[in-house]
């Protein structure tokens, strides 16, 4: 996908066809405000671009994904409030959800998501 807005859609993982809700957050602003001031969310959050995060203000844990830039997971982590993550030289996107929810979409290092915009698939 050439560009990137902010919006909904919708996330695959793998095989699985659940699709779960997906908020796109493109812009600076966005990105910027990430989950900040929530007490939680349903499904995740895609950052992009973004190459790492912190949850400094936040106040829940999160489970963390960085993407490459053919969406394949290069490392997913948990995260408590209060924490600067590393940034992730190959990350291109970053995926945010709740504590617990990745493992529960069976999301892992080496796993593909694709993300349905409007109509259009990525990757």
């Amino acid at each position: 996908m050439a560009h990137w807005q902010d919006g909904r859609a919708v996330l695959r993982v793998g095989a699985d066809p659940t699709e779960i809700p997906l908020e796109v957050a493109a812009s600076y602003g966005a990105r910027t405000r990430g989950l900040l001031g929530r007490d939680g969310i349903d499904g995740a959050m895609l950052l992009t671009p973004a190459a790492s995060v912190h949850t400094f203000r936040m106040r829940f844990a999160i489970d963390v994904a960085y993407l490459d830039r053919e969406f394949r997971v290069l490392a997913v982590v948990t995260m408590a409030p209060g924490r600067l993550g590393l940034p992730r030289l190959r990350s291109r996107h970053v995926l945010e959800s709740a504590a617990g929810a990745m493992a529960g979409w069976g999301l892992r290092a080496g796993s593909t998501v694709e993300v349905a915009v409007a109509g259009r698939l990525a990757p």
